[in-house]
C-alpha cells in the first residue's frame, strides 16, 4: 500500500476529469451531446485497450459471464453522460458540478432498493442534508430572479444525469460480483461509443440532435476530451491498487476546486451564492457517507473474527 502515491493519481485523475469536463463544455457549443459522447467515448478506447494490453487482461479479462448486465450498465450510462454533457452546455461549470454530486447520495438510496443494503437513521440523514444541498444549488435556476429557461433545463438535465449515473453505479456494484474490472470498463466504453454513433441518424428526426462537421478547433476540444478521459480511467484505476477506496473516496470533491479554476480561467463563470452554500451541504453529506462506510468496513472485519454480526 502507497497512500500518498495514490491520492496524488487520484487528485490529478480528477483534475484531468474536470479539465475534460471543460472540453466538452466548450465543444457542445457547437455539437450535440450524442456527437461529444461518441467522440469521448471512441477516443477513449485506444486508451483502455492498451492498458488492458499492458496489464496482460485483454482476452482472459474480458470474459463476461452477465452480458446483459454490460449493456444494462452502458444504456443508463451513456443516457447519463449524454443528460451530464447537456447539462454542462448550459450551466456554468461549477454549477453543473455541484449538482453532479448528487450521484453518491443517491446511489444510497437506489442501493437500498435494489440490492437490500441496509439503510439506518446515519445514512438517511446524510441523504437528507445532500439532498438539501442540492436543493439549494438548483432550485434558484427554476425560480430565481436571472432564472431563464436554458438555465432551467441544464439544471433539469443535471438532476437526470445524477439520478442516471447513481442507477449505473449501483449497476456496477451488481457487476463486481462476478465481472472483472477489465471487462466492465472496456464494455462500457465500447457500449457508449456505439451509442453515441446511433445518435447519428437521430438527427434525421430531431434537429437538436443533428451531428454537424465542426470547426477544427472543436473537434481536437472532442478528440482531446476523449483521450483525457482515457488517461484520467487509467489513473484513477490505478490509485485504487496503492490504498483503500475509504482513503481516496473524498478526493473526488477536489473536482469543485477544479470547476472553479477552470470555470473562470477559460470560461469566465463564477460559482452563485447558491452553489456556495449548498455545494458544503452535499460535500459534507458524502463525507458522512463514506466515513461510515468505512466504519462499517471496519465492524465487517471484525465480525468477521468474532463472527459477530455488523451494525448499520
Amino acid at each position: 500500500m502507497r497512500p500518498l502515491h495514490a491520492i496524488g493519481l487520484k487528485v490529478t485523475s480528477v483534475a484531468i476529469f474536470m479539465i475534460m469536463a471543460a472540453l466538452i463544455k466548450a465543444a457542445t457549443q457547437e455539437v450535440p451531446a450524442g456527437q461529444a459522447v461518441f467522440f469521448r467515448s471512441f477516443c477513449a478506447l485506444p486508451i483502455v485497450v492498451g492498458f488492458l494490453w499492458h496489464q496482460g487482461q485483454l482476452r482472459d479479462g474480458l470474459k463476461t459471464s452477465f452480458p446483459l448486465g454490460h449493456l444494462w450498465r452502458g444504456l443508463v450510462g451513456t443516457s447519463a453522460m449524454i443528460t451530464g454533457f447537456t447539462s454542462l452546455a448550459l450551466l456554468p461549470l461549477p454549477e453543473a458540478s455541484a449538482i453532479g454530486y448528487a450521484a453518491p447520495i443517491l446511489t444510497v438510496i437506489f442501493a437500498a432498493l435494489f440490492l437490500g443494503e441496509p439503510i439506518r437513521l446515519f445514512r438517511m440523514t446524510a441523504v437528507g442534508l445532500g439532498l438539501a444541498g442540492v436543493l439549494i444549488v438548483t432550485i434558484p435556476n427554476f425560480t430565481a430572479a436571472g432564472a431563464t429557461a436554458a438555465l432551467a433545463l441544464g439544471a433539469a438535465f443535471g438532476l437526470i444525469s445524477a439520478t442516471l449515473r447513481a442507477v449505473a453505479i449501483v449497476t456496477v456494484r451488481a457487476l463486481v460480483r462476478t465481472e472483472t474490472t477489465s471487462s466492465i470498463v472496456f464494455y462500457f466504453s465500447t457500449i457508449s461509443a456505439i451509442l453515441g454513433f446511433l445518435t447519428l441518424p437521430v438527427g434525421l428526426l430531431f434537429p437538436q440532435w443533428q451531428w454537424v462537421v465542426p470547426g477544427w478547433q472543436t473537434a481536437a476540444y472532442m478528440v482531446a476530451a476523449g483521450l483525457a478521459g482515457g488517461v484520467a480511467q487509467l489513473l484513477v484505476t490505478t490509485s485504487y491498487r496503492h490504498a483503500e477506496m475509504a482513503v481516496l473516496a473524498p478526493f473526488d470533491y477536489a473536482s469543485m476546486v477544479f470547476a472553479v479554476l477552470f470555470g473562470f480561467w477559460f470560461f469566465g463563470e463564477l460559482p452563485t451564492v447558491y452553489t456556495w452554500i449548498g455545494t458544503p451541504a452535499v460535500i459534507a453529506a458524502g463525507m458522512l457517507i463514506i466515513y461510515r462506510e468505512r466504519q462499517l468496513g471496519l465492524q465487517s472485519q471484525k465480525a468477521a473474527q468474532t463472527g459477530k454480526q455488523p451494525l448499520v
